[in-house]
């Protein structure tokens, strides 16, 4: 028998910052590696608003799985969406366009990290997309910038007000990032390049049901944040709860009762929950779920009853850590690092133990907030944090280059260098809907 086929074999479910992180901490490790993925790419999710606002491409923030794995020879690379874990059987199955498998495993490693929540209101996805994935990035850039050349040509004055009204929800630091680009967009990048509209009429609304902005910075920095929206014309509407939303605006709720605010462009950017596959490994495995359907792992991260799988970033729920890049990564690499000491017969189940590299926003050009421990910077200071950041954890080197040169154009210059947007893009998803509803 072939040496190779007697390794431990390693199943790393989702190739976000959870999954990559581990199968790259095993790249020594002697074992095989099948990282499955729903994309052939690794997706930077910080940074999807830049791509839906024109200041990135979706390459630079998403690099091919496999090229980034190149030079680590004991990991294969499958592109399928794993449905279900066998937990006595030790298989994963998997589908993708056209074809179902299944793959074995010794350890398991579920990250699949999260979707959006509409809170039990999914049919709102359709007239105001998530931030999770770069068909929503797209499909947004499509129906912000369509919407400025539909009022353009728009003679009704009411149909012009409701296309250059923007409406984000939820003002963490997604929404927060969201709003402000908007707004440049409006009143720096597109106006005199209009000549029936002036884009700095647009309205941005930020919508929340939470009475503060950014709620997780703390109270300083929330207000700093909620300052430099209001400068740059962003309309910031808090204790605010949507409650409807279809083609052509949204309905909110207040302590003053309920309205209506007409919109052509809605964004979602309130709320996560796990992925289905999560709630199907609790049944399996006889695991709790917390409220947004991560499973609730034992201190090391591994599944209560079974040491062989690791819920790891958004999958897992523990000791209420956020749902941020920095949690997935640690926790991937935690897992990564029980499995080689279990591999090399040293005790196992040591506690993961987060260290909290602070909390990040930008909210305009050389405007961000920044939290790191006991200190605080907002401004130019945060900003310039904030850029320093996004360079480390962005992959590959040519993807630091042109995202520092696009930067450089949309910050310093007045340009937005990627403003292409297909009908395709916008219509794509109800097109996808269709197809799906006639499947017998």
């Amino acid at each position: 028998m072939d040496e190779r086929s007697q390794r431990h074999r390693v199943v790393v479910i989702g190739a976000g910052f959870g999954g990559l992180f581990a199968t790259k901490a095993l790249k020594s490790a002697p074992v095989d590696i099948t990282l499955i993925n729903g994309t052939a790419y690794h997706l930077f999710q910080p940074l999807l608003y830049q791509v839906a606002t024109g200041i990135l491409s979706e390459g630079e923030i998403a690099p091919p799985i496999r090229e980034i794995l190149k030079r680590q020879d004991n990991v294969k690379t499958l592109l399928g969406t794993a449905t279900r874990v066998d937990p006595a059987a030790r298989r994963v199955d998997v589908v993708a366009p056209g074809v179902a498998y299944s793959v074995d495993y010794d350890s398991l490693i579920v990250a699949a990290g999260a979707s959006q929540s509409y809170f039990g209101n999914n049919q709102f996805a359709e007239f105001a997309p998530g931030m999770k994935s770069i068909d929503d990035a797209l499909e947004l850039r499509g129906r912000i910038f369509g919407a400025f050349e539909l009022a353009e040509i728009e003679t009704d004055p009411a149909v012009i007000e409701r296309l250059l009204t923007f409406v984000v929800v939820g003002a963490g630091p997604t929404g927060v990032e969201m709003a402000g680009q908007i707004a440049e967009l409006a009143h720096r990048h597109l106006p005199g390049q209009y000549h029936n509209i002036d884009p700095r009429q647009a309205r941005i609304i930020l919508v929340d049901a939470l009475p503060t902005v950014l709620s997780t910075f703390g109270d300083h920095l929330s207000t700093q944040a909620l300052r430099q929206l209001h400068k740059l014309g962003v309309e910031v509407e808090l204790s605010t709860k949507v409650v409807d939303v279809d083609e052509t605006g949204i309905e909110v709720e207040t302590a003053n009762g309920r309205r209506r605010i007409e919109s052509s462009t809605k964004i979602w950017a309130a709320g996560v929950s796990a992925p289905a596959l999560s709630t199907q490994i609790a049944e399996a495995t006889g695991a709790e779920t917390d409220r947004a359907g991560r499973l609730k792992v034992n201190p090391d991260t591994t599944v209560p009853g079974h040491p062989e799988i690791y819920a790891v970033g958004d999958m897992m729920s523990l000791e209420q850590l956020p749902g941020v890049a920095q949690v997935a990564i640690q926790s991937g690499r935690h897992a990564a690092g029980q499995i080689r000491k279990r591999l090399a017969g040293e005790p196992t189940g040591q506690p993961f133990k987060y260290f909290d590299k602070g909390s990040l926003a930008t909210i305009s050009r050389f405007s961000a907030v920044a939290s790191v421990g006991k200190f605080h910077f907002a401004g130019l200071l945060g900003w310039l944090l904030w850029l320093l950041v996004h360079l480390l954890y962005l992959v590959g080197f040519k993807n630091r280059v042109t995202a520092v040169l696009h930067w450089f154009v949309s910050f310093i210059g007045r340009g937005r260098s990627e403003r292409v947007a297909t009908y395709q893009q916008v219509f794509a998803r109800q097109a996808l809907r269709e197809y799906q509803d006639r499947l017998p």
